[in-house]
């Protein structure tokens, strides 16, 4: 296939090209900055650039987008112009063009808080946790009907979903946008929602970074960890390469596939960990301090989230493959990338 990959210069991009490249497809970038595909620097927004990036092309992979939780509410216009606009007039430039396939760089964040149980009420969905409770070092959230104390499970795709931050809101818009436009133009939509992504060529020192890539900037600094909350907080950390093998597993299904809609899939590896075991298992491998365990907690975060993999395992044929002490070690090792 021909493929158009957008963020193709970007930390996930990067290695979605080279697996779109090693597994036969023709890959055309675009991102605002150089990439390592020997295209122009682009701008999803700009239509005329879109279009002419279009031409010829098969089906479509859109990473490109503005990452992080949002550090205040002056990042609003920002978020909105990269993700929404952006996604907005690369579907308009797509259906002029006759492009029917897309595969779409979703988010975890939609779902906002996990799935939980409460012992009384069955499954229940909690609401933000408020400030108050934050700084007075009460991190679980209690059952909204009763208060008590609740059990965490996994999120399937069938969760409705909950955003928290302004990134949240975006990637969700992004979704809806998508799933219109397959309606409209009769294409197809697989929207990837990645868990927690680490691995090579992953950015530090920015008020968006992941925070694995934030925990390696520290240990490299020789200083330890800040683990916020009581850092049993509970994720699904996915390498970056199985993230890469699942877009191109969506995009050849969708190209064999018949026109079917938009659907949304969970990509994680299946064994979730705490946010302090990430960052012990980075200390130890790079022969750092120990982390430390700060109380801090940032207001938009949820205490547990992870993923229940099965649909993207039955109707993608997708596994993770990296083991997580395999993967951290890979990305202890790594050269720094600082943006």
């Amino acid at each position: 296939m021909n493929v158009l990959l957008t963020g193709s210069a970007g930390f996930i991009g990067s290695h979605i090209a080279e697996a779109l490249a090693a597994s036969g497809h023709r890959v055309r970038g675009l991102d605002l900055r150089p990439d390592g595909l020997g295209d122009a620097p682009g701008d999803v927004r700009d239509a005329a650039v879109v279009a002419r990036r279009l031409a010829g092309v098969d089906a479509v992979c859109h990473q490109a987008a503005m990452v992080g939780l949002g550090v205040d509410a002056s990042d609003l216009p920002a978020y909105t112009s990269a993700n929404v606009q952006g996604t907005a007039v690369l579907l308009a430039e797509m259906a002029r063009a006759g492009v029917r396939t897309l595969v779409l760089a979703s988010s975890m964040v939609v779902y906002g808080e996990g799935a939980y149980a409460c012992r009384r009420h069955g499954r229940v969905r909690p609401g933000p946790r408020p400030e108050e409770a934050l700084r007075a070092g009460r991190f679980e959230p209690p059952c909204p009907v009763c208060g008590s104390a609740l059990q965490a499970g996994a999120v399937g795709e069938e969760t409705p979903p909950d955003p928290r931050n302004v990134y949240a809101d975006t990637k969700l818009a992004q979704e809806h946008l998508a799933a219109s436009w397959a309606r409209m133009a009769g294409g197809s939509v697989a929207a990837l929602r990645y868990h927690n992504v680490y691995g090579p060529r992953m950015p530090r020192d920015t008020p968006y970074a992941g925070v694995a890539a934030l925990f390696r900037s520290r240990l490299l600094a020789g200083e330890a960890p800040l683990v916020f909350e009581d850092g049993a907080q509970r994720r699904d950390f996915v390498h970056v390469r199985d993230v890469a093998r699942a877009n191109v597993l969506a995009l050849e299904r969708l190209a064999e596939a018949p026109p079917g809609g938009a659907r949304a899939y969970n990509i994680a590896s299946g064994g979730p960990r705490t946010v302090g075991e990430m960052a012990a298992a980075l200390a130890g491998a790079l022969g750092g301090p120990a982390p430390r365990v700060t109380g801090g907690y940032r207001l938009g975060d949820v205490r547990h989230i992870v993923a229940r993999p099965d649909r993207a395992r039955d109707e993608l044929g997708f596994g993770a493959s990296v083991a997580f002490a395999d993967g951290v070690a890979e990305f202890a090792r790594q050269p720094v990338t600082s943006s």
